[in-house]
């Protein structure tokens, strides 16, 4: 049974969900974050990490308490995540390497490790190409999936929009809520 590892930023959550409320930004947070976790349940032990700082040390931090593989770490802006979506990166993950998905942007939504020590920090712009090379200088095969509900992260309203027709429960309850206020 999988680790599952959910990063969350509670405090100043989806800023770029403006012109949103604080207040609503962060219930839609909450909601994405639900939606991620009813997924990351059904396929393993799932572990919310709440955020302070860095993202990328917060994991590591993590990953020191675990002994073994495999590990899925899953941004909590996954909204349209299933449990077949977790299972499949679980599957794409090469013996002894990792799988990645990739965001549009070339950032980093998710990760499939055999090991916690083929992570290190690298999030953040072109974190996928950082991941992908670390795994080649430690020897590890990396593969990128190309799972849709994974690929497709919220940062804007535009996002919400966009994904609307998939969103999970939770997020779909709290956007409809939001629109209204």
């Amino acid at each position: 049974m999988p680790t599952v590892i959910v990063p969350f930023r509670r405090e100043h959550a989806k800023l770029r969900l403006r012109p949103l409320s604080e207040e609503a930004r962060s219930a839609l947070a909450a909601a994405m974050l639900a939606d991620v976790l009813a997924a990351a349940d059904a396929v393993g032990r799932a572990t919310i990490l709440a955020l302070e700082a860095n993202q990328g040390e917060a994991v590591e931090r993590a990953l020191r308490r675990i002994d073994s593989g495999p590990i899925l770490v899953v941004n909590a802006d996954l909204p349209c995540a299933e449990p077949r979506d977790l299972l499949a990166l679980l599957g794409a993950r090469p013996e002894g390497g990792m799988a990645l998905v990739e965001a549009r942007d070339g950032t980093t939504n998710a990760l499939a490790l055999a090991a916690p020590h083929l992570f290190a920090p690298l999030y953040g712009a072109g974190s996928a190409q950082r991941f992908r090379a670390r795994a080649e200088r430690l020897g590890a095969p990396v593969v990128t999936a190309a799972i849709p509900n994974l690929v497709d992260d919220v940062d804007t309203l535009d996002d919400l929009e966009r994904l609307e027709g998939r969103l999970g429960p939770h997020t779909l309850a709290e956007l409809g809520a939001v629109l209204v206020r």
